[in-house]
């Protein structure tokens, strides 16, 4: 199987945040903010995979600003790994105030997506292709948050 760039399936995608997304303090809403971070990031799995993906984790959502009506939201998603049939999507939030022209970087987190043949059981995917230092970075450390995961699955599993 012929391998893929990160380059080639990244996604971004911007939305002004309405009252429909506000929660009861009048912010949005952290769930909107997550539905949006999952779809970006499952767009990029999607694409790399050329098939239909499924979410199998997320990694510490980690929201560091509140993120206001009226502002427009900023999702970045590239892929960062890629496994047998699992690939790991780092995403990227951030708010603008349109007003002011301030940007704020609001949440981050790292996924992971299983691709699904016609029969929805897991699929091989193409390897990726790292082409810049950043790349190789952003590869190495996700091998060690990948190797983390399966040991806290294991740990788990144990247990139960």
């Amino acid at each position: 199987m012929e391998g893929r760039p990160v380059q080639e399936s990244k996604a971004m995608i911007i939305q002004q945040m309405t009252q429909a997304d506000a929660n009861l303090a009048g912010n949005v809403h952290g769930g909107s903010i997550m539905k949006l971070v999952d779809s970006t990031a499952g767009m990029v799995a999607a694409r790399h995979s050329s098939s239909n993906v499924v979410t199998a984790s997320i990694d510490r959502l980690d929201f560091y600003h509140p993120v206001y009506i009226g502002e427009l939201l900023k999702i970045s998603a590239s892929i960062n790994y890629a496994g047998r049939t699992s690939m790991e999507i780092g995403a990227r939030v951030e708010a603008e105030n349109v007003m002011t022209g301030e940007i704020r970087h609001t949440a981050s987190a790292y996924l992971t997506f299983v691709a699904l043949d016609e029969n929805r059981a897991p699929k091989a995917i193409p390897p990726l292709i790292l082409n810049t230092q950043e790349e190789v970075r952003r590869n190495r450390e996700a091998s060690e948050r990948r190797k983390i995961r399966l040991t806290e699955r294991n740990r788990e599993n144990d247990r139960f």
